[in-house]
């Protein structure tokens, strides 16, 4: 069993960001997990993910990176969801993406549970949010699930590609993607993945040749219980190896 609690992180420009929290009932101090959302908010789903960390042994927490444009959301995987986190996305900046990731990281070791190594992982926009913070803070291990974007020649709102900010990685990073993702092409995990060895970042790259977007969420009908199966083992095992 993990304690949750509702937090609130305040960042240097005085905006408020609500957070999901989960600890673990073992004594402390723990290491700690950043969990970044989907467009679709901290729902239930990314509440459950964050506990499941919590149960790992780690302090879990996921942000709400909407809270500028929507805060509180908690959408559903339904049309009526997707359109309405598809405008929240494309209303992120990515100057505010990293004030938030540095703002958590910030919180976490602030806490009186933890320790200081912070660790990072994030689905669909979240999976992006997850590189970015990869590379501009000093986070020890990230895993983003099928991170749409990244090598797009501009980074959100303008700003300069997120694959350009490769070589500032400083952590283990772990990529995960379906096959049958046609958000992603593979032309684009490619373009990750040969970014990451340019640079000599300690990585992988993996593709389910049988999944598709969200194949970790098992609350959509993209769902795929092996490919979710496995990655859950690569994050257990890059947290385990480098936040310990």
């Amino acid at each position: 069993m993990a304690n949750n609690e509702r937090v609130t992180i305040t960042l240097p420009d005085g905006a408020s960001m609500g957070a999901y929290v989960a600890s673990p009932d073992t004594p402390g101090p723990h290491a700690s997990v950043i969990i970044w959302m989907e467009i679709f908010g901290v729902n239930t789903h990314i509440q459950s993910v964050v506990d499941r960390v919590a149960a790992e042994g780690y302090v879990a927490i996921a942000p709400d990176f909407f809270h500028r444009s929507g805060p509180g959301l908690e959408l559903g995987y339904d049309e009526d969801g997707f359109t309405e986190g598809v405008k929240h996305m494309t209303a992120l900046e990515a100057d505010n993406m990293v004030a938030d990731a540095k703002a958590s990281v910030e919180y976490l070791r602030g806490r009186s549970d933890t320790t200081e190594k912070v660790g990072v992982m994030g689905f669909c926009i979240g999976g992006h949010m997850t590189y970015l913070t990869a590379a501009e803070t000093d986070v020890a291990a990230a895993v983003s699930f099928y991170g749409g974007g990244i090598s797009a020649p501009q980074g959100p709102g303008g700003a300069p590609s997120t694959v350009s900010r490769t070589s500032k990685i400083s952590s283990k990073i772990i990529c995960l993607y379906g096959e049958k993702d046609e958000h992603i092409p593979l032309d684009q995990v490619e373009e990750v993945k040969q970014a990451l060895s340019s640079a000599g970042i300690d990585h992988e790259v993996h593709v389910y040749p049988d999944a598709d977007h969200g194949f970790f969420c098992d609350m959509r009908d993209s769902y795929h219980p092996s490919s979710a199966s496995d990655a859950w083992d690569r994050v257990k095992a890059v947290f385990n190896e480098n936040l310990r």
